[in-house]
């Protein structure tokens, strides 16, 4: 894994984000550790959980040997809700109440139909889905002692265009709005605000060694109206602006970034 930290750093500088506090869940690896560096080149005390121990140190390890402050983080599986909200507050003790929730974790492991158990689908939604509210309940405590905050669902265009090889994470992924609304109703006269970001192909490590292949990158330039790919970087920017108090009347909708696919 690749920390660009000065790509990150070169971004919009959002003065609101300087010194507050952010968790993002799975940030070791891939979108999300595109997302803990951009927070981190924002002045931001970032603290993350992920699955993945060895990919985490070494993101933690290469913010710090650039300079930036050392992200708190924790290996954490987040099916395990009692640590996942046990790592929330521990880091909320280290750092101080979040004002920024981003809910990146997930996993797109490719299935058939006629392949899926109860217990398969319980943990499918246990990652794509449930953590999110899990992680959204123990951070509103501390928002609603701030006095407001933002958290970002991250969904996935994958439902949308009718992507058939992943029934249960399309499931889990398709509710990712329903959560956003409804707690953006919930929350909103305490000012803490809600959105969706929608992914489109995004061409991290793992979909570029799993997914992209010859033929489905002739998909995505069939089907994008821009002929760039899509990078992590495009997701944080604009998870970036939405934590930021630029963003201060934007809640309970969905931005998508996937390059005019849908």
């Amino acid at each position: 894994m690749s920390v660009s930290v000065s790509d990150a750093a070169s971004r919009v500088q959002y003065p609101s984000l300087r010194d507050r506090a952010v968790f993002v869940t799975g940030g070791g690896s891939g979108i999300g550790a595109t997302l803990v560096e951009a927070f981190a080149a924002q002045g931001a005390r970032v603290a993350f959980v992920d699955v993945a121990e060895a990919s985490s140190r070494a993101l933690a390890d290469a913010l710090a040997a650039a300079g930036q402050a050392r992200p708190w983080w924790r290996a954490c599986d987040v099916r395990d809700v009692p640590a996942l909200q046990a790592a929330i507050a521990d880091a909320a003790a280290a750092l101080g109440d979040f004002h920024v929730l981003v809910n990146n974790v997930a996993s797109d492991d490719r299935h058939r139909l006629a392949e899926i158990t109860p217990d398969y689908y319980d943990d499918r939604i246990a990652i794509n889905q449930r953590a999110a509210l899990f992680a959204l309940q123990a951070v509103v405590p501390g928002m609603q002692r701030l006095g407001g905050g933002s958290i970002v669902n991250l969904g996935s265009i994958s439902w949308q265009i009718k992507q058939a090889d992943l029934p249960c994470y399309t499931i889990a992924k398709s509710a990712v709005n329903g959560l956003t609304r409804s707690m953006a109703g919930l929350l909103g006269r305490d000012r803490i605000r809600v959105n969706t970001v929608t992914p489109g192909w995004v061409m991290t490590e793992r979909q570029l060694k799993l997914w992209v292949t010859p033929e489905t990158a002739q998909e995505i330039e069939r089907n994008q109206c821009l002929p760039d790919r899509l990078e992590p970087r495009d997701i944080a920017a604009m998870v970036l602006f939405l934590a930021s108090d630029d963003a201060r009347m934007c809640t309970a909708q969905e931005f998508i970034v996937d390059g005019g696919w849908r």
